[in-house]
């Protein structure tokens, strides 16, 4: 794999430490700011709300520039405001910082993806993509608990310096190893959006926005699912969340191979498998046996499906990538914010901490009837179709765009 790779891996962990690393924070911030633990979650989903945000608009805007400066600037606006949490005297002010990061995630990952694509063989662009969302999983495996460590130890802003100096180090190495790339000839801001007249493009955003929103919807509140259901002492809670961690990084890998052989039938899998374990999660969740087995199929599983859900959207806007990939990208963290405003209402309403579990079940089977329904679209012309020429480049092993991928 082409070196430049890396640079993209270590981006994606910095941006993932700073999305999840303060979910195993969330009693603590709960407690600075006396606030509750579901206006807490905010944090959570107004950074996944803002992704979308930023996913869409700040694609879109800069397009038509040198992906690899785009990049870089985008690192900047993501250590401002990592630096604005870190200082922030009062939850608004944190909030802000939470956005002003946020908005620079979805760009980030949309260009980033395609730049990794067009790093290697059409065969290899999913196990591309897997790899620079391995710094994605690297963060859950690594990151988030050693955050959630480091934060319990010598308070939560801690772990907002730190992600502030992963942002420095990730801004030189894509200075230093990510190639200069032009953005495609004729780009412009109306053929990017033309991509979402296409139902197959659609298919593929709400599918991402079931399947993490099912994932995250259980994983925003699982701090205090395990303490308050499981039993397990707060100091514990780090060293639980690298079970989760060590999952996305086996799902990761598993889902990229996955998405290079038969894509629809892979994330078909996955999300049967999801819907599965977060409902057993919900039912076991009293028992610490169950728990630490369910946190490891349940980052397995769920994470397993982001390398073949970039891949399906890019796979059906090939003639506008950047565009396709940042929609993408917005799904996933509008899923995030839906999942972790339902498992939310569902704490607030007094159903208890495995609450937010079921509703992560809820959406998986959510997530399953599209991909099936998606599967069996994809064989009609009419909803598959894409512009002559449009298979060429991006295949990944999972079929022909213009005839359904198996």
């Amino acid at each position: 794999m082409p070196v430049g790779l890396i640079a993209l891996a270590l981006g994606g962990f910095g941006i993932g430490l700073t999305e999840f690393g303060i979910v195993g924070l969330l009693p603590e911030v709960a407690h600075t700011f006396d606030v509750s633990e579901s206006t807490a979650g905010y944090l959570v989903s107004g950074y996944a709300l803002s992704v979308a945000v930023g996913a869409i608009a700040l694609t879109a805007a800069i397009a038509r520039f040198d992906r690899k400066k785009v990049l870089v600037g985008l690192m900047l606006l993501f250590i401002a405001g990592n630096l604005i949490s870190a200082i922030a005297p009062t939850y608004s002010l944190l909030m802000v910082g939470r956005i002003v990061a946020a908005l620079c995630h979805g760009a980030f990952f949309s260009v980033g993806a395609v730049v990794a694509s067009d790093m290697v063989a059409p065969n290899k662009k999913g196990s591309a993509i897997a790899l620079m969302f391995g710094g994605l999983t690297a963060a859950n495996v690594l990151g988030v608990p050693l955050g959630t460590f480091l934060g319990q130890q010598l308070g939560w802003r801690s772990t907002f310096w730190a992600v502030t100096v992963i942002g420095v180090i990730t801004l030189i190495g894509v200075q230093v190893l990510v190639p200069r790339t032009e953005a495609a000839a004729g780009t412009n801001l109306r053929s990017e959006l033309a991509v979402f007249r296409r139902g197959q493009v659609w298919v593929s955003i709400v599918l991402s926005v079931f399947a993490f929103g099912g994932v995250i919807g259980g994983y925003t509140y699982i701090a205090f699912t395990l303490t308050d259901v499981s039993g397990f002492a707060t100091s514990t809670v780090p060293w639980l969340l690298v079970l989760f961690g060590v999952g996305t990084f086996l799902g990761n890998f598993l889902g990229g191979k996955g998405a290079d052989k038969s894509l629809n039938k892979t994330l078909i899998g996955i999300m049967a498998g999801l819907t599965v374990v977060m409902a057993l999660f919900a039912l076991s969740a009293g028992s610490k046996i169950a728990t630490v087995i369910a946190l490891l199929l349940m980052g397995t599983i769920g994470l397993a499906a982001a390398p073949g859900l970039q891949v399906r959207t890019m796979k059906y806007a090939s003639d506008a990538p950047t565009m396709g990939s940042g929609a993408n990208i917005a799904a996933f963290n509008v899923g995030n914010a839906l999942g972790a405003w339902l498992g939310g209402l569902a704490l607030a309403a007094g159903f208890g901490f495995a609450s937010p579990l079921w509703v992560g079940s809820g959406l998986a089977l959510a997530g399953l009837v599209v991909v099936v329904g998606g599967s069996l679209g994809g064989r009609s012309p009419a909803l598959a179709a894409v512009p002559a020429g449009a298979a060429e480049g991006v295949g990944t092993g999972a079929g022909t765009v213009g005839t359904g991928v198996r």
